[in-house]
């Protein structure tokens, strides 16, 4: 989940409250944790050690470089904003199946779905990854490097908006992309998807994150929530509401991470 630095200001009083309960009286368990996000809201899987999902199917197959990824971000302040490592895994073999070559990360942070989707690319593939913050990428850089896929990545620093109007101008551009994942600010959703719509080939796919938004979207509105998952949480309802109606696109909306909607693109 690569928010944005004004989400992760906002969230900061939720840190502090989570670390003795969720503000209602519950005990936090290590499901609550933050950083760790799943919408498998049972004990039996989450709260005790081991970890099912994660320790039987996702960390023993989880690359060296993107395990040391994963800890270098966790030991970050703002590491609520990482991908979870089972959607990691999901995104890495989603690459795979749709056998993408050119794709587009908006969003990065560290750079661990960044990394994901690098190490399953050709040898020849490249990802366009934008990001307003140099300096979280560069924190997870040497990892990517160290995995050898950094040469994949034209990473560009600043708002995805202008650079995609760019491509968007470019007639050569449109259809050239495989696959767009999106994991950003949620304010611009709908704004990158008419974008991305124009770059990404019929067949190809879009991929949004934080769909489910914590589980927000389906709280009544008088509900209590964080300061900067009420700030966003309209958004994201508009955003699944666009896309449910859009019969340009084929979707499938999947409870893993925070929620992920993947587009095929029809029209």
């Amino acid at each position: 989940m690569a928010t944005t630095a004004t989400e992760a200001a906002k969230a900061a009083p939720a840190q502090e409250q989570q670390a003795n309960g969720n503000g209602n009286g519950e005990q936090k368990t290590r499901h609550s944790e933050v950083g760790h996000k799943s919408l498998l809201k049972s004990d039996d899987l989450y709260q005790n050690d081991p970890q099912y999902i994660l320790d039987t199917s996702v960390y023993p197959r989880e690359p060296e470089s993107m395990k040391e990824l994963r800890e270098i971000t966790a030991k970050h302040p703002w590491n609520l904003m990482t991908t979870s490592a089972d959607e990691g895994q999901f995104l890495n073999m989603l690459i795979k199946l749709i056998g993408a070559k050119k794709t587009m990360e908006i969003g990065v942070y560290t750079g661990y779905s960044l990394l994901a989707t690098a190490l399953a690319l050709p040898e020849d593939g490249t990802i366009l990854a934008m990001d307003i913050n140099r300096e979280n990428y560069e924190l997870g850089l040497p990892c990517i490097n160290k995995a050898g896929v950094g040469h994949k990545i034209d990473f560009r620093e600043g708002p995805a908006l202008p650079v995609l109007d760019d491509l968007v101008a470019d007639k050569e551009q449109h259809g050239s992309f495989d696959f767009a994942f999106v994991d950003a600010d949620k304010d611009n959703y709908l704004s990158y998807h008419e974008r991305l719509l124009k770059l990404v080939r019929p067949g190809g796919l879009i991929g949004y994150d934080n769909t489910l938004w914590n589980g927000s979207v389906v709280l009544p509105d008088d509900a209590p929530m964080r300061k900067y998952i009420r700030f966003y949480r309209d958004f994201v309802l508009a955003l699944n509401s666009a896309l449910a109606a859009d019969d340009r696109v084929e979707i499938c909306q999947l409870p893993v991470g925070d929620g992920v909607t993947l587009c095929r693109r029809v029209k």
